[in-house]
């Protein structure tokens, strides 16, 4: 569905249904460089089953109208106002690496409108490393590689897609072989001077889940379970045999993660 926020197209995928305020929301946002894409079964099973999804692509990912948004707490902002565009004055959100900081910053700022906060593949501070920076800022190829084989499991290169006739790291190439020059390198300046955690954190009111990776090499689980002992509200949940990119790599694990966490 095509949302107008800031005069600009912003495209959200709502599990092919009308929005009714009546019901329950939960917004979904991607990492860098990604888009709504990635939450494909997770958004889905909630759009299906008594809940508003928007499944968000950020300005200049996706569909949404670029350009992107340069900071976290731009994109937090963004989110707020994209939940006005929809004309919803309450939401969860579940957000995935970069897009757990969005989260963060959404909750802790507009506390009496985020209900919860699921972060994904998370870890503060979420520092990237200097050739990582360094290719995407030339838009080289090896930036794309880098973020695909990071990104993953080492099981994820030996044809371990949990979906029969799918290559992990090509749908991840495939996607960000999408992306417009410069946004990439955008999304990982955003998530390496992203500051405000400490901060966000202790504002937050509402239940928050910490879903991590045992085998990720992006946002190491250890990294990510010292960030939520600091969390008040809490709950963590690792999964053994996940990268960063829970969502494909553990579908089925991290959709009954996230299930439990919203029917508690």
């Amino acid at each position: 569905m095509n949302f107008n926020v800031d005069g600009r197209q912003a495209f959200a995928y709502t599990a092919a249904h009308d929005i009714d305020a009546a019901k329950p929301t939960i917004v979904f946002v991607h990492g860098a460089g990604l888009d709504h894409s990635l939450f494909g079964l997770q958004s889905r099973y909630f759009g299906y089953h008594g809940f508003n999804v928007l499944a968000a692509d950020l300005p200049g990912h996706g569909r949404s109208a670029g350009p992107p948004l340069a900071t976290v707490p731009e994109m937090a902002d963004w989110v707020l106002r994209l939940l006005d565009a929809a004309k919803l004055e309450k939401a969860s959100v579940v957000g995935h690496s970069m897009g757990s900081l969005v989260a963060l910053e959404c909750a802790a700022h507009q506390a009496p409108r985020i209900e919860r906060i699921a972060l994904l593949g998370t870890a503060y501070p979420m520092k990237v490393a200097e050739a990582f920076m360094s290719a995407a800022k030339e838009n080289r190829q090896d930036a794309y590689d880098m973020e695909t084989i990071w990104g993953h499991s080492a099981q994820a290169a030996l044809g371990a897609n949990p979906n029969p006739g799918m290559w992990m790291y090509g749908e991840a190439l495939a996607r960000l072989g999408r992306l417009a020059p410069g946004v990439l390198y955008n999304d990982l300046r955003a998530c390496n001077g992203y500051a405000g955690g400490e901060a966000a954190a202790a504002k937050l009111k509402c239940p928050v889940l910490f879903l991590l990776g045992r085998r990720d090499q992006m946002t190491p689980a250890k990294a990510g379970a010292a960030f939520a002992r600091g969390v008040p509200n809490a709950r963590l949940v690792q999964l053994e045999a996940s990268g960063h990119l829970l969502m494909t790599e553990a579908p089925d694990a991290t959709l009954d993660a996230l299930i439990d966490f919203f029917r508690a």
